[in-house]
């Protein structure tokens, strides 16, 4: 029997509207791109196309409307979680104060316009104002795709962006209990008391429950199901509260992100999901709103978008323009600002409806909107794109200033329990324009070759291929047969000219006397390059802190810079914070980069190795310790670093730890003698003994 297949207009069957919706997803960045127009603008003007102003192909229906609010929620979480956390508390107060600026100046405008351009009254006026003050974050993943997600503009105009939809939502809960008359004592209490007890949970409950999940969960799709479940939980837990669900999705991104590494498979996924179908199908939804015979039928509908329009765009830019000259803000940085800021989508889409629904906002002001909507998401896009562009080219992050670096990680694997491990560690520590640069190498021995082996060897190289793959990396892998597994990883350093080498310990194994043992011992005696030693207890984004102990006189050997940049990737893209221990010196200078390159960070003073004792009082559960070696006959190295396999046993035995024994030669340390091309851009002379003046 034939099922015959109703394509009658609009469509109705999934498996066709998926069909079309994919395509548009699929051609519209492809066409739009050709002609140097964002997608995000094709996005929304296919939108209107299909939709039910349009040719009707589509309704925007049930399912559209789920569909594009999963992709609002995950634009808000994705700002969250990408956010640069310790730029954000550097620019907290900043973010409050472009968060009020771009409140407070589109409310006063659009009351006035309200009142005296559209003949409103004093209520719907107070409401219309609101839909001026919020704004959507849709242009943020043009602004990450080009590399300038953490720049110092976009973590103010993302914070600031908390703010304002904040205080909009709750100017629209007022209005509206206002209208119903239900303003009373008890309904500010009540408001008070859940908003309180809801940013509660999500700040900090959330991270708690990420913790937990994490380190006991370690199936990729199972923590990609979790981060899902927990952006919708914190959109629920936000309605419950009485505000809109995208700032619940926002804090819960802000929540979690110190627990989801920003170099790493998960994050990967989490981005590659959301701008693949989300965020396009939510922009598509979008269009599906516009209704042009309104503006065809009626002068007035054409003459209250234009005014919507114009104040919308005015008050915004005004904000971004007062912000950049109060804190003396490049123009490029403007532009970031005000393509954030000036899109109007989600809070706007949400008041419209609702004060259209209870009588407060008429037909007029809701095609006038949609208008809004579609022109002021237009100029953030191109503004946005422009700021971007500009910000990234001066900031040195783009890609043909990157070039391709010479540096290259060897990962020598030999047991699965490690493998993630230390491919998570490279990967978080590596520069920012390596992509292929990173080698995973498996020794089998001559005598010992058997076909079980030969599988067991193929499988370890063939996981680290996909975990580096999961996060945008080339791992090429090497497999190599020697009688020595020792001369097997020496001849490897030599035939790719590897600079770094990441080792791992076995969970169970012990730290003994001889240091690590033969083959970490031959390691260090035959091989010039950077070497970390890293036994994991935890999952590297589950670690709140690591204590990173720097030795003195550290800086005055050749390396310094190359290593620092690592532990400074580590910070970064972890989300844990830094604890540095050293003497007066160094610390100036880890203080002077962090003032150019803030990360979560304390400094201590350190004098020496006989006070290593008095870290067993710093360090607590979820923590992790770092310790910056010495090879001997080096100036920084001190005999009580002996001491330390002891120590690390009997104190750190369930912490994360990581030895560092930096290069130690100039030959292999010249690919990079500062921070420029490991995702830093340090504007200090470099000199061959670290940082300059």
């Amino acid at each position: 029997m034939i099922l015959a297949l109703d394509l009658s207009l609009p469509i109705h069957n999934p498996t066709v509207q998926f069909l079309i919706l994919f395509v548009i997803v699929l051609l519209a960045p492809i066409l739009f791109n050709k002609i140097r127009i964002p997608s995000l603008i094709g996005l929304i003007i296919a939108g209107a196309v299909i939709g039910p102003y349009g040719i009707g192909l589509m309704l925007r229906d049930s399912n559209m409307i789920m569909l594009g609010n999963a992709g609002l929620l995950y634009i808000m979480f994705l700002a969250g979680i990408e956010i640069d956390v310790a730029e954000f508390k550097k620019n907290s107060s900043k973010s409050l104060v472009f968060g009020m600026l771009t409140f407070l100046i589109p409310m006063i405008i659009g009351i006035f316009a309200g009142l005296y351009l559209l003949d409103l009254s004093l209520i719907s006026s107070v409401l219309l104002a609101s839909m001026f003050a919020s704004h959507t974050l849709v242009a943020y993943p043009i602004i990450s795709k080009l590399g300038a997600g953490k720049n110092r503009a976009v973590t103010v105009a993302v914070g600031g962006t908390m703010i304002t939809d904040t205080l909009s939502l709750l100017v629209l809960a007022i209005i509206i209990s206002m209208n119903e008359g239900q303003v009373t004592s008890a309904f500010w209490t009540q408001m008070t008391l859940s908003l309180i007890v809801f940013s509660l949970v999500v700040i900090f409950l959330f991270p708690i429950i990420g913790r937990w999940f994490f380190k006991n969960f370690h199936d990729s799709t199972s923590q990609f199901i979790f981060v899902l479940t927990m952006i919708f939980l914190g959109g629920f837990l936000a309605e419950l509260a009485g505000i809109e669900a995208i700032i619940g999705a926002f804090l819960t991104g802000l929540s979690m992100n110190r627990l989801i590494p920003h170099v790493s498979s998960l994050m990967n996924r989490i981005g590659f999901v959301g701008n693949a179908i989300f965020i396009p199908i939510f922009l598509i939804s979008v269009g599906m709103l516009i209704d042009y015979h309104a503006f065809i039928t009626g002068l007035e509908t054409l003459k209250v978008a234009v005014v919507m329009t114009v104040v919308a765009i005015l008050a915004k830019f005004l904000a971004a323009w007062a912000t950049q000259k109060i804190y003396g803000y490049s123009k490029a940085e403007r532009m970031l600002i005000f393509g954030l800021s000036n899109a109007q989508a989600a809070a706007t889409l949400a008041a419209i409806m609702v004060g259209h629904r209870v009588g407060l906002l008429d037909d007029n002001i809701l095609n006038g909107t949609i208008v809004m909507i579609l022109v002021t998401c237009t100029i953030a896009s191109f503004r946005a794109q422009k700021g971007a562009v500009e910000v990234s080219l001066a900031e040195g992050m783009s890609k043909k200033e990157e070039g391709s670096p010479d540096e290259r990680i060897l990962i020598p694997i030999a047991n699965k329990d490690t493998l993630r491990d230390l491919v998570d560690l490279s990967l978080t520590i590596k520069s920012k324009a390596n992509i292929s640069n990173l080698y995973a190498l498996n020794i089998v021995k001559s005598n010992e070759s058997t076909p079980e082996s030969e599988k067991t060897s193929e499988k370890l190289l063939e996981e680290a291929v996909i975990l580096g793959a999961a996060a945008d990396t080339v791992v090429h892998p090497l497999k190599r047969y020697d009688m020595n597994i020792l001369n097997g990883i020496l001849g490897i350093v030599k035939k790719y000219s590897i600079t770094d080498i990441v080792m791992g310990l076995h969970v169970k194994q012990e730290i003994t006397e001889s240091f690590l043992g033969y083959l970490v011992e031959g390691v260090l005696d035959n091989s010039q390059s950077t070497l970390f030693i890293y036994k994991a207890i935890q999952p590297l984004g589950t670690v709140k802190r690591r204590l990173v102990v720097i030795p003195p006189n550290a800086d005055k050997e050749v390396g310094f810079s190359l290593w620092l940049s690592k532990i400074w990737n580590l910070g970064r893209n972890s989300g844990g914070k830094l604890s540095f221990f050293t003497n007066r010196e160094i610390l100036n200078t880890l203080r002077n980069v962090h003032k150019v390159h803030p990360i979560d960070a304390d400094f201590n003073e350190f004098e020496g190795w006989r006070d290593f004792i008095r870290l067993t009082k710093e360090i607590g559960k979820d923590e992790g310790l770092v310790i910056v070696m010495s090879r001997q006959r080096k100036i920084s190295y001190d005999p009580a670093m002996r001491n330390i396999p002891d120590y690390i046993n009997k104190h750190f035995i369930n912490n994360n730890f990581m030895l560092l024994y930096p290069v130690q030669s100039a030959s292999v340390g010249d690919y990079h003698n500062d921070l420029t091309n490991v995702s830093l851009i340090v504007p200090s002379v470099v000199n061959d003994n670290g940082f300059g003046d």
